[in-house]
């Protein structure tokens, strides 16, 4: 192959050409190389190098030194799905391999290292007036450089603050809490959680006469009861409680016969870990009770203000607006249920909002009112769906919260990382393996009695001497098991075996026979019938759309008004029973090709308008950018309808908000919108789906990663069906997410 480049400047021009690089990378390369009088050239790589990994979900780019000797040439173009974290390439006083870090192989990747190998990059980032160097902390008053290195890591210096003032304000949230009543305490948390007997009386119903036996009878007490320690209970007293049980209350004899120390209830952990920190992280999988958990530790929060005449102030978050509608719902059923004074029950929250509405979004600005100087008026926030949240909001919610405040998130660690850059979460979570120091055990154990160092997380768990430890470790609890998905779940069994990147497990999964989940493979066929499927999915939401009022409706004004509230809250609520969820955006197997193919079908069997307007009743969509003024968010759903209510009926477009209010809006009102009959995965986040329909592309590609998998199929509640090449899905299960940040380094103490 030819020589295609005599200059760093020819290479970043050449990677524009091929859109490696996004124009914004280019004009900051330009920028910031402009800076410099005699490295202008290296600079601007750089710069490039530095915004396009920011573009691609990282918050640095890896330079730090290693000893190994690798080569991009020795990597083969057929691993380009391989993560990012494995072309992780050495610095050395002469080279910087890094072409594989913008995804470049081959005879091409050669070419750009071997005139990058000729720079002395040690120099550079020494010497460059462009690029702030330290060892240390960067204090606030050091001139501030677009770049920094630091730690091996090369960042823009914004995304530097970001991370380390994040850091900052975690480490110093880490502290233990001194609590008040101990035992009082203890005694609350055993009557928020209290054992319920309906699941194991309800799986003990359901053996077969010839498996109904003392070993399986015992197994299901295991299993529902979390028991850690079944060599300590009397299983022949217990045995004859469960053969004579006629209802799920005559198993309430078990809390005589079965210690809470032989049980380790995860759910109740929890509670106890954040009510001992002022920034806790509680995750877990769909089903594992997350929101049960809060609702119940928010409650233990009241009481325990209480003992000294207060009463917090407590906010609940999420990222999106139908992410902020669930958790209201979600809190809203927890409290129904929970047996607890009603001047208690009076303090804690039903309603959340989005972190914008929360911090005060100001139009056309990217300030917040809330920050710093002008702080949140609360004690405890509670932030659902914490795996959405990117580096910069994450930095913004922390700056505006009191000294004084608890920060409790919630959220999936395993689920796709957020769009924006950083995945904060997932790097906090991965203290989660080094268990709990002595110290929090022990508090643990007076808490709850159990002592969490009989679970196997905790027996695996590194030495304390081996590691260097984070104090945040001691504010984590991740909850294990689901009680939505259980042994007779496909959805479950999918989702574990893909957590694991098990792609045999994930075969033998459908050998097992669930009715919860189909398979088909992606054929001329399989497409054609995921039309049809989808149609008839969708017909149940257009009949409501299609319901004029009746004549009690039309009586009075205030009729017609619940009226059309109703009917727009029923069809947005029948439409979010179905839904399909695609990889990619373009093509085929695209959001844009299906919502286009959905919608064509629609209009041939009359369902829907059969003209050319954009607007037409029945039409589904989904907002694309923030709007403040109207109050609508990126991610929001509507629904197209017929506005009986004015002295002229016209359509207008119906959004639930997070209050469970219903918005209508005019469609030349509606912010940046497309159609959303089909949606990405990573816009399904913070949403669930009765039945959910998954298609992958029929070729694989980098963006097809385990996380995405594991997403798409657990948005699925009770079914779910799956279109996708076997070769393509085991490709990405075997792939994983990897975002560059060096938050986790800045957590360990």
């Amino acid at each position: 192959m030819s020589q295609l480049f005599q200059s760093l400047p020819e290479v970043v021009a050449f990677l524009a050409e091929k859109k490696v690089l996004r124009p914004l990378d280019i004009q900051f390369a330009k920028f910031v190389s402009s800076l410099e009088s005699e490295l202008r050239a290296e600079v601007m790589w750089l710069a490039a190098l530095t915004s396009a990994n920011l573009g691609q979900g990282h918050i640095c780019v890896n330079l730090a030194p290693i000893t190994s000797d690798i080569n991009t040439s020795d990597i083969n173009t057929s691993d380009r799905n391989a993560s990012l974290e494995s072309s992780t390439l050495p610095l050395t006083s002469g080279s910087l391999p890094s072409a594989s870090l913008l995804g470049i192989y081959g005879e091409v990747a050669q070419q750009i290292d071997g005139l990058i190998n000729q720079v002395d990059w040690l120099r550079v980032l020494n010497d460059a007036k462009s690029i702030t160097t330290s060892l240390g902390t960067l204090h606030n008053d050091m001139s501030p450089t677009p770049l920094v290195w630091q730690h091996g890591r090369l960042y823009l210096h914004r995304y530097y603050r970001y991370e380390q003032t994040i850091a900052d304000r975690m480490n110093a949230m880490a502290s233990a809490i001194s609590i008040e009543s101990p035992a009082q305490l203890a005694n609350l948390l055993d009557q928020l959680f209290a054992c319920e007997y309906h699941y194991l009386f309800s799986a003990l119903q359901q053996l077969p006469g010839e498996k109904n036996t003392q070993v399986l009878r015992q197994q299901l007490v295991c299993d529902f009861l979390d028991v850690v320690t079944p060599e300590l209970i009397n299983w022949g007293d217990v045995d004859q409680k469960l053969m004579h049980a006629k209802q799920s209350g005559d198993l309430n004899i078990l809390d005589n016969l079965i210690p809470l120390s032989c049980c380790l209830n995860w759910q109740k952990v929890a509670a106890a870990v954040a009510l001992t920190r002022r920034f806790s992280v509680i995750s877990g999988g769909p089903g594992t009770g997350k929101t049960t958990t809060v609702t119940k530790l928010l409650a233990a929060l009241v009481h325990q203000a209480g003992l000294t005449q207060q009463s917090p102030i407590i906010k609940l978050v999420a990222p999106t607006g139908k992410a902020a509608a669930r958790l209201t719902e979600s809190i809203g059923k927890a409290l129904s249920s929970l047996a607890i004074e009603p001047e208690i029950l009076a303090k804690i929250p039903t309603e959340s909002s989005t972190i914008h509405r929360l911090l005060g979004a100001i139009p056309n600005r990217v300030e917040f009112r809330h920050h710093r100087e002008n702080p949140l008026h609360l004690d405890v926030l509670v932030l659902d769906e914490a795996s959405m949240v990117d580096l910069p909001m994450m930095h913004r919610l922390l700056d505006a919260l009191p000294a004084h405040a608890r920060l409790i998130l919630l959220g999936d660690k395993d689920q796709l990382a957020s769009v924006e850059a950083g995945a904060v979460l997932s790097d906090i979570c991965e203290f989660a393996s080094q268990g709990y120091s002595q110290g929090q055990n022990d508090t643990i154990k007076q808490l709850t009695q159990f002592d969490c160092r009989h679970s196997s997380a905790q027996r695996n768990a590194p030495s304390q001497a081996a590691i260097q430890r984070s104090a945040v470790a001691d504010g984590l609890c991740v909850l294990q098991k689901s009680y939505r998905f259980d042994a007779r779940s496909g959805i479950g069994q999918l989702a574990k075996t893909i957590n694991a990147s098990d792609t045999r497990g994930f075969g033998r999964v459908w050998d097992k026979g669930f009715t919860d989940i189909v398979w088909h493979h992606l054929t001329a066929d399989a497409y054609q019938n995921l039309l049809q499927s989808m149609l008839k999915a969708y017909q149940p939401y257009l009949q409501i759309v299609a319901i004029r009022p009746d004549g009690e409706a039309l009586q009075s004004a205030d009729r017609l008004a619940i009226w059309q509230r109703s009917t727009a809250k029923s069809a947005l609520e029948s439409f979010s029973g179905h839904r399909l969820l695609c990889a990619v955006r373009e093509g085929d197997f695209g959001v844009v090709g299906l919502n286009q193919r959905i919608e064509q079908r629609l209009k041939q069997r009359d369902i829907i308008s059969n003209g050319e307007a954009q607007w037409y009743a029945g039409r589904p969509v989904m907002v694309t950018r923030n709007d403040h003024n109207l109050g609508l968010y990126n991610g929001d759903i509507g629904l197209c309808m017929t506005d009986y209510t004015g002295d002229v009926a016209k359509l207008k477009v119906f959004f639930e908000l997070p209050d469970g209010s219903i918005k209508s809006v005019l469609p030349s009102r509606v912010p940046e919108h497309e159609t959303a009959y089909a949606m990405t995965i990573h816009k399904s986040q913070g949403s669930e789906f009765t039945h959910t329909f998954m298609i992958l592309p029929a070729d694989f590609s980098p963006l097809l990663t385990k996380e995405l998998i594991y997403t798409g199929i657990t948005r699925a509640k009770k079914t779910l069906t799956l279109i996708a090449e076997p070769q393509v899905i085991l490709k990405a299960i075997r792939c994983q997410t990897i975002r560059h940040s060096g938050l986790a380094s800045r957590l360990k103490s």
